[in-house]
């Protein structure tokens, strides 16, 4: 189950927080699976139902797979923890995540990741490619931002807004990735996709033959396709499945495996 993104102009009900804590915590717990940590760093935060000016992080110190619903942390926008908790924040992960919720009222999760794969093709001066159809997915829908070293200082949250404007997916040069979903779903499944995307990339790169692209029309095909907000149609009058279908058959996996992140 996801929680609705459209929720926001009411006050939230505690079993409507509670099921957000239960998406956000499984989202970090499928990070850990596949292996998108970087140990205690980065972050995916989501915006509580019905409170725009408060969101939830992960507790800093902990690792990915120790998160459940209960130990994440409720700020605000300007940083302040709004719940008693024992654990602090990280620093960064306010910096971008507050920035992003700050600017756009369609973001209800915002992740941000250092992955091999992201991290490697965040050093290409090409940027992402439209070399398969994941990367497609993604074709006129990548945002840029220059890296300004560690990302602690606040004077940086206007120009990295600025930079992704009304972009899904943005490129933190030399840094990492960071995807803004109108849910967790959505945004764990961009997350999958870029990933798969990056990954093909570096891996075509590396084998050194010369390598074809796709005229625009067809990504631009695949692109309007793709991720949608939830409840919105495609131009065949269908719902896509991206960022819906998936996260109920990820948590069922979840829960085969470990379902401590529910408590």
């Amino acid at each position: 189950m996801q929680t609705d993104p459209s929720a926001s102009s009411r006050p939230a009900s505690r079993t409507e927080e509670w099921q957000m804590r239960v998406d956000l915590a499984a989202c970090y717990r499928l990070h850990a699976h596949y292996g998108w940590t970087d140990l205690i760093y980065t972050h995916i935060s989501a915006r509580v139902p019905g409170a725009e000016e408060h969101f939830l992080l992960n507790p800093f110190g902990l690792m990915f797979d120790e998160v459940c619903a209960s130990n994440l942390v409720k700020i605000d926008i300007d940083g302040n923890v709004v719940e008693p908790t024992q654990h602090p924040i990280h620093r960064a992960g306010f910096v971008i995540h507050s920035a992003v919720h700050a600017a756009r009222p369609d973001a209800r999760c915002v992740i941000h990741a250092h992955t091999r794969a992201g991290m490697a093709v965040s050093a290409m001066k090409c940027g992402l490619l439209p070399l398969t159809q994941h990367a497609m997915l993604f074709h006129g829908k990548v945002a840029y931002h220059d890296s300004e070293g560690l990302a602690n200082q606040l004077s940086e949250r206007e120009r990295l807004t600025a930079d992704l404007g009304d972009k899904p997916v943005m490129i933190l040069r030399n840094h990492g990735t960071l995807v803004a979903g109108a849910s967790i779903g959505q945004a764990f499944a961009m997350m999958w996709h870029l990933e798969m995307a990056m990954q093909a990339q570096v891996d075509a790169l590396a084998s050194g033959q010369e390598l074809t692209l796709p005229d625009s029309a067809l990504a631009d095909r695949i692109s309007s396709a793709g991720f949608r907000p939830p409840g919105t149609l495609r131009s065949d009058g269908t719902v896509s499945p991206l960022g819906n279908l998936e996260w109920p058959a990820l948590l069922r996996m979840l829960d085969r495996k470990d379902p401590s992140y529910r408590t």
